[in-house]
């Protein structure tokens, strides 16, 4: 009797075990906890209203940083400066000395040359490695060596330079393929909007700073030839110039170029449609085509708009002098036409017209409005090159 309620046990602990192994229910799975923002947890002020969506625009300056920085170099300009000594160095010293100035002369003449380095920051434009910089940033250089954020170094070559946009374009020469940034559009940038620069000021590699966009359409600030820049209070100093400026998806919508002043909170970066089209001309040509018209023009004042008859308050740009067989003679503009609008394009000041007609390609027919006698006319005019 004993050995059979043995038996029986054994028998229901082997159906309960077959049950729990074969016959059983899967077991619920829990949902993970989902926890806070780091920036949140344990914080007495998480509670307050936007503040979440602080935590989340701090994110993006995070996730831009990490995103743009490998595209972002440092360029050393290497000068090589000849010796400033001279037969003066040799003719010095009293009588009998001759000999040991000559033998120091000429130790101090043909020895090395001394090199001195200046500092500037550069984007990759495309992953064959060109990179794209101020001119500024490159001028006079015999020797430019490129660095990365991962210590990556490479000797450059410039292909080409526009200092009437304070552009250039080197190339580093590698088998691997280098990280290309995403473009954006500045004209899609508004006054306020904030902005991120990247760059080595001082040196210091791979730099971000935070900003706004402080205006757009900047001229007559004596930085280059052809102007329309992106103002900006983002903290760019010596070594910035050649870095991007970026949008918050981390887009770069320009290159930044120049402070009004150390401090001052006033910069400027030149709009990534003018880096895009100068760099491409640099990189397929070795220049920069550009449209002429072949005319000299000034600024519209009110007294002037008097002497012609319009409104004081008139827009427009006034033709003083025109190259004979340019463009806009054969158009039959004259002296005195008063330039309103330019292939659609209201014009307010020479620079927006110097613009306009030097970024139209060459060979291209655009119709541009006048007026002239007081009277409203529409000429068209074939866009020549221009020659610097």
């Amino acid at each position: 009797m004993k050995k059979f309620i043995v038996f029986g046990v054994w028998i229901v602990l082997i159906c309960v075990t077959l049950y729990w192994v074969v016959g059983a229910p899967p077991a619920k799975v829990e949902k993970p906890l989902e926890l806070p923002l780091a920036s949140t947890v344990n914080n007495p002020y998480s509670h307050l209203e936007g503040y979440e969506t602080l935590v989340r625009l701090q994110h993006a300056f995070v996730t831009n940083a990490r995103k743009i920085k490998p595209a972002v170099v440092s360029i050393n300009n290497l000068t090589e400066i000849s010796n400033p000594h001279s037969q003066r160095d040799l003719m010095s010293g009293e009588p009998g000395t001759w000999f040991s100035n000559f033998r120091y002369w000429l130790k101090r003449t043909f020895r090395k040359r001394y090199q001195m380095e200046s500092l500037g920051s550069g984007l990759i434009f495309d992953e064959a490695g060109y990179i794209v910089t101020n001119y500024h940033v490159v001028e006079k250089a015999n020797r430019l060596l490129v660095k990365f954020l991962d210590n990556r170094e490479y000797t450059a070559q410039v292909v080409g330079v526009d200092p009437k946009t304070d552009l250039a374009v080197v190339k580093v020469f590698s088998l691997s393929r280098f990280q290309k940034p995403e473009f954006g559009s500045s004209s899609k940038i508004e006054v306020g909007d904030w902005v991120m620069a990247i760059g080595n000021p001082y040196g210091l590699t791979g730099t971000i700073t935070v900003g706004v966009v402080s205006g757009k359409g900047r001229i007559d600030l004596g930085i280059a030839t052809f102007e329309n820049f992106l103002q900006t209070d983002t903290s760019i100093n010596p070594g910035n110039s050649g870095g991007p400026l970026i949008d918050m998806q981390g887009r770069v919508i320009g290159i930044n170029t120049a402070i009004a002043e150390l401090g001052s909170g006033v910069g400027f970066a030149i709009p990534m449609e003018t880096v895009e089209k100068v760099a491409r001309d640099l990189i397929e040509n070795g220049e920069v085509e550009r449209g002429w018209l072949g005319i000299g023009i000034q600024h519209m004042t009110p007294d002037m708009a008097e002497s012609f008859r319009v409104p004081r308050d008139q827009n427009g740009v006034v033709v003083n002098s025109i190259d004979e067989g340019a463009p806009a003679d054969k158009a039959g503009l004259r002296q005195g036409d008063i330039i309103i609008a330019y292939d659609g394009k209201d014009i307010a000041h020479p620079q927006h017209l110097q613009n306009y007609v030097a970024d139209t390609k060459v060979g291209e027919t655009v119709k541009i409005k006048i007026l002239r006698d007081g009277l409203e006319q529409t000429l068209e005019v074939k866009i020549g090159k221009y020659f610097s």
